[in-house]
């Protein structure tokens, strides 16, 4: 018989603490998972046919195409015709992500039979899982994971338990994201040092997040690997050898590699492994250098030889790596000043609204 253990849930449901219990070996989500859907009086909203499930070979043209090898230089027919391409896949992920989000902000259960429509559909229809691919298309694949099983965790988690009533969709689904799990790990596995930057941390946080999702072991400990190879990549002075060599984009791919590894190092932290310490306390020195550099883009100019193109850090949803970063740190005021400001982050490649995960904030935000 397994052992059963009783956790504290510091979220309110009405005046009463929720208590439940788990089994002593399930993986978790950090707390703000748990949060009960809202009851609000809503009208509720239509649910489109979901986009046709993507079963073609991944292949796909690369944004960058013709680049040298900084990858740095945007090619626009080739992202036009990328994005073309990847329409289905986006409309997938965008759509869960908001039809999660309006379920978890006033209970509208259409927003939640309409997810897991979307999700089964593709399920079923084997999507996403040829084993013809190129470098994007593993890339692709990857992205849809992080973003679809990550905001599954709310449904799966929530007290709310609005996944009861849908037993066999969510193992339809569960099955699903476990396969993409599989192919993912095989993707991006034993690569050689020099070829492994942001895609292989979005990748294990895309693993990570299905591990706590179907409580797979194997898959949370694929993912805390890849972490640990990460943090032992950033240098002393708290660079990314291998996102440096993006020239004038060394910059903005330093800040993209930070979503995924808070993330991990969050959840990682919800199940006693705390990565904080990795390489000297690794993650924290990769966000402090990418905070000055945000400020003052000197030392990245210095670094690569190139001025650095600040276009993406303009954007708040690129800072939704605050949110779960500090929830491990004591973070600075200047920080949490730039979290205010920036916040509340929504970004469907971590599973839509991170700021009420990890601070509790339910404003809209932009």
């Amino acid at each position: 018989m397994k052992r059963h253990i009783w956790i504290l849930s510091p979220l309110l449901l009405g005046s009463a603490l929720l208590v439940q219990p788990v089994l002593a070996s399930n993986l978790l989500p950090p707390a703000g998972y748990f949060a009960a859907a809202h009851t609000e009086t809503a009208k509720p909203r239509s649910c489109a046919a979901p986009p046709k499930p993507y079963t073609a070979k991944l292949e796909f043209r690369s944004k960058y195409e013709g680049s040298d090898k900084a990858r740095a230089t945007l090619n626009t027919r080739a992202e036009k015709a990328f994005r073309d391409s990847t329409a289905d896949i986006t409309e997938l992920e965008r759509g869960v992500n908001q039809q999660v989000m309006r379920y978890m902000q006033d209970g509208d259960r259409q927003q939640l039979d309409c997810a897991l429509n979307w999700l089964t559909t593709w399920a079923k229809a084997d999507a996403l899982l040829s084993e013809e691919y190129n470098h994007t298309g593993k890339s692709i694949r990857k992205w849809a994971l992080g973003s679809l099983s990550s905001a599954y965790l709310r449904l799966k988690f929530s007290a709310s338990q609005p996944l009861a009533a849908y037993p066999q969709q969510a193992q339809v689904i569960e099955a699903w994201f476990s396969k993409l799990a599989e192919h993912t790990v095989h993707d991006w596995s034993n690569l050689p040092l020099k070829k492994i930057n942001n895609h292989s941390y979005w990748s294990a946080w895309s693993v990570m997040a299905t591990a706590v999702v179907t409580n797979r072991r194997d898959l949370f400990d694929w993912s805390v690997k890849q972490f640990r190879v990460a943090a032992n990549q950033v240098d002393q002075d708290g660079y990314l050898p291998n996102e440096l060599k993006r020239r004038q984009r060394a910059l903005a791919y330093h800040n993209y590699s930070l979503p995924p590894l808070a993330m991990i190092a969050a959840f990682a932290q919800a199940n006693g492994v705390d990565l904080r310490a990795e390489n000297h306390g690794a993650l924290q020195r990769l966000a402090e250098r990418v905070l000055r550099g945000a400020d003052n883009p000197s030392d990245f100019r210095s670094k690569t030889g190139n001025k650095q193109d600040m276009g993406e850090l303009a954007k708040p949803s690129k800072y939704a790596w605050l949110a779960p970063y500090c929830s491990l740190y004591s973070c600075s005021a200047s920080t949490q000043a730039l979290q205010k400001n920036m916040g509340p982050f929504k970004t469907f490649r971590l599973g839509g609204d991170v700021s009420q995960v990890f601070e509790g904030k339910d404003k809209q935000g932009s």
